[in-house]
């Protein structure tokens, strides 16, 4: 009896484990930054290129480029935007405002193209897009093998799009989650004892 006490406290212990071990999301708003701020690597694990924010009102024209969310999105300054990971992710995605065709496109640890999307219309501003497209179209990229880098480019000289609240997935794709691993522990546990029974 003591046995099957230990190993039910066992597999409490490890269904409680840390949130940690699952996949996470992460959003930038890009809210709270001065206009004018050029990110770098002002969020941790995320190192950007081209990347300047802007704020509704100031240097922002919200009427044709609103943001999603908030009164900061951040623009390609000088040419596509280059969004380098840390730690390697599942998916990537945002709110897009566009004056030429954009094209999102995601790389893995040795820079092999894995993923992209690519925007509807060849211009989504508020007032002046095509017929049929609104601003802040959404756009996603993912990769179960684990995105390293993505790369948003629209005119290559920059100034053409607008980015939002860009949204990441981290992941422990190498790590069961605890819901399985519980599983996989209660079937071990209950073989063992079933073994310890018949003798």
């Amino acid at each position: 009896m003591r046995f099957c006490w230990s190993a039910l406290l066992v597999l409490f212990l490890v269904a409680a484990l840390p949130a940690c071990l699952d996949a996470g999301t992460i959003t930038l708003d890009f809210e709270g930054f001065p206009d004018g701020t050029v990110l770098t690597n002002q969020y941790p694990g995320v190192t950007f290129t081209n990347t300047t924010v802007i704020t509704a009102g100031i240097s922002l024209n919200e009427f044709e480029f609103p943001p999603h969310s908030g009164t900061n999105v951040v623009f390609d300054d000088g040419g596509p935007i280059s969004i380098d990971f840390a730690s390697p992710i599942l998916s990537f995605s945002g709110f897009f405002t566009y004056t030429v065709p954009l094209t999102l496109a995601a790389f893995d640890a040795i820079s092999a193209q894995v993923a992209s999307a690519t925007s509807i219309f060849s211009s989504n501003l508020a007032l002046s897009g095509d017929p049929g497209s609104g601003p802040n179209e959404f756009l996603s990229v993912s990769f179960a093998g684990a995105i390293s880098r993505v790369t948003i480019t629209a005119d290559l000289a920059g100034g053409s799009f607008v980015l939002d609240d860009a949204t990441y997935t981290t992941g422990g794709s190498s790590v069961p989650e605890p819901g399985s691993f519980a599983l996989l522990l209660l079937g071990s546990l209950v073989l063992v004892t079933l073994g310890r029974t018949k003798e």
